[in-house]
């Protein structure tokens, strides 16, 4: 088994490289409970398992006492960092760097871009996925074609909103957990997000026509249910952005990167709702650049 541990935009992308490794290799994935090791200084079974942690700064007091016990409990020990000379870093077997450069503006972004795509390609060269690699080639070009997409339709009504929800599924469910992150950090905006069939379970009780839902289609096996539940929702009175749909999205490559460029597209819809909002985006209120936790 795998097991990630991460914290904030990087748990998100340990969320999609869960799916890309359960999706292409077949191994289960679960995610660590840094409290175990912090608070409650229990053991783990992991000897020869892998473990992958990921961060942006790695520094993270929760994160490095977790990969050292899992270290110590015989685990093979993965960072995907993008601050190399960090701690995380240097205590871990194997560091796979994120290589974004600086990450100027508090809110993670361009850090959370590359891990997703660095797991693509670490997911890639293990299974053997060689359809993977001409689509990250492609990518770069790609999110730069993405981040150009016109989704103002939705920033009138998500900046007037006092909640919303977002939805994925697959390669999707990552990208609406960071979206409904950012529009929190960045927005002050409350959202949730839910898988597609999760949200039937209990939250859908909340849909009405002053609460939106903004849902990321991915473009895969999982697309056909998730557009059957957009359609059920329009039919419940809900007001729905959906991508593919109501807001633009790239003509279709590989559902894994085509994933990417989604959060990079969302990515230029959020600067315009903080603005709508008054909000500086790049410095966001409470927060700081690297968070400290343990």
């Amino acid at each position: 088994m795998v097991v990630t541990c991460a914290r904030g935009s990087s748990a998100h992308a340990a969320t999609f490289g869960k799916h890309l490794i359960e999706r292409h290799l077949g191994i289960p994935v679960a995610a660590a409970s840094p409290s175990t090791a912090t608070v409650y200084r229990k053991r783990m079974a992991l000897k020869d398992q892998l473990f992958i942690a990921v961060s942006q700064s790695g520094r993270s007091d929760d994160l490095l006492e977790m990969t050292a016990m899992a270290k110590s409990c015989g685990a093979l020990t993965v960072a995907l960092v993008n601050d190399e000379a960090s701690p995380l870093a240097s205590s871990a077997d194997v560091m796979l760097p994120m290589a974004a450069g600086p990450e100027v503006s508090i809110a993670a972004t361009k850090t959370f871009v590359a891990s997703l795509t660095a797991l693509v390609r670490l997911t890639a060269l293990w299974a053997g996925e060689l359809s993977l690699l001409p689509a990250l080639e492609r990518l770069p070009q790609r999110l730069a074609q993405a981040a150009d997409l016109d989704w103002r339709a939705a920033a009138a009504v998500l900046a007037d909103a006092s909640s919303l929800v977002t939805i994925g599924r697959g390669p999707t469910l990552a990208i609406a957990r960071e979206a409904a992150l950012k529009l929190k950090e960045t927005c002050d905006l409350h959202a949730e997000p839910f898988s597609s069939a999760e949200f039937l379970h209990g939250p859908v009780a909340l849909v009405a026509p002053d609460y939106p839902v903004l849902v990321f289609d991915p473009a895969d096996a999982a697309s056909a249910g998730l557009r059957a539940i957009v359609a059920d929702l329009r039919g419940k009175g809900a007001q729905v952005f959906a991508t593919g749909d109501d807001l633009p999205a790239l003509a279709a490559d590989h559902p894994d990167t085509d994933a990417i460029c989604l959060i990079q597209s969302f990515y230029a819809l959020l600067v315009s709702i903080a603005a709508r909002r008054g909000i500086d985006a790049d410095r966001p209120r409470h927060l700081q650049k690297v968070t400290r936790t343990r």
